[in-house]
This record gives C-alpha cells, structure tokens and sequence, in this order.
C-alpha cells in the first residue's frame, strides 16, 4: 500500500470541522456542544458539517467536545451506538425517560442497542470528549424524545422534512 493509498483517509484532529449546532437540542443550554464528524455524515442534523473521511463503510465516527454539566437530549437511532470516553467522566442515559444512568472514565465503551432513548452528559470538571460510533454506513435520521423537539421549537430550531435543522426565529 503506497501512501497516496491512504489520501482522503486520514482526519487529523487540528485539522477537524465542528458544529456547534449539529443536532435541534444544542440550542438548549444543557445540550450545546460540539460535534465533530470524524468517519462519515452520521446522523448529524446540520447539513453544513462534513466528515473528515467521508467514505463510511459499515459505521460512523464522531467527536463529542462538551463543557461540564452538558451533553445530549434523550434520543435513540435505528443502528447500535457506541460511546467511548476519550478524556473526563460521562454519564451515559437510557431509558424512556432517562431513568437508567451508567458512569464511564477514559476509555470505558457502553454499546447502546437500536430503538433505546439515550442521551449523555460531561460529569468532570472539565472540557471533555466523547467518541461516538454509529453502526452502517446511512445511520438513518435521530429520533428525539417529544420534550425535546418541543422545547427547541420554542427556543427556535426545528428540524425540516429533510431532518435538518431549521432556524425558527
């Protein structure tokens, strides 16, 4: 394999896009974060954020980067989700109403069955990253918990028939 093999295939972390509107929760202040799609579109939400290394072959890679105390709404998919804690603590949610929570210190990894509601948050003191991995290579859309989706219509963000965002205001 020569080097020019592996042109397009290398995503340096310096060199890495964000969003810090990639999902409709992020306009809610326990949810702003940001999202770095790593390996392929995943399921992100806004349409200006390309990967890295778009070509996703059977999963999706992203970077989480949230301050303390925030992370992501109740929310499931309809492919398997990996999250692996890269620096700090997480807590890792499930349930219908999130009533299930796991704690999780670097380089712990919680795999989250299809159809579960799940969401996380950062529970150090610090600015932390999580990884995310989506299984197949269209991970389908985000599928939110109703409160969620009604508070950030309200708060002016609303995703479009195309499931991305749309700004309200």
């Amino acid at each position: 394999m020569t080097d020019s093999a592996l042109d397009g295939r290398v995503a340096r972390f310096k060199d890495l896009s964000k969003s810090p509107k990639a999902f409709v929760d992020t306009i809610l202040p326990e949810h702003a974060r940001d999202i770095y799609n790593v390996i392929g579109f995943g399921v992100t939400e806004d349409a200006a954020l390309q990967p890295a290394i778009a070509d996703a072959q059977d999963f999706n890679l992203t970077y989480v980067g949230a301050d303390p105390g925030k992370g992501a709404a109740l929310h499931d998919h309809p492919t398997v989700e990996v999250f692996v804690a890269m620096t700090g603590r997480w807590a890792i949610i499930w349930g219908e109403d999130g009533e299930n929570e796991t704690e999780i210190d670097p380089f712990d990894a919680v795999s989250v069955p299809p159809g579960i509601m799940r969401g996380f948050r950062n529970i150090s003191g610090e600015h932390s990253f999580l990884m995310a991995i989506l299984g197949g290579s269209e991970s389908g859309k985000v599928n939110w918990a109703t409160s969620v989706l009604t508070r950030a219509k309200e708060a002016g963000l609303e995703l479009g028939a195309d499931g991305n965002i749309i700004e309200t205001d």
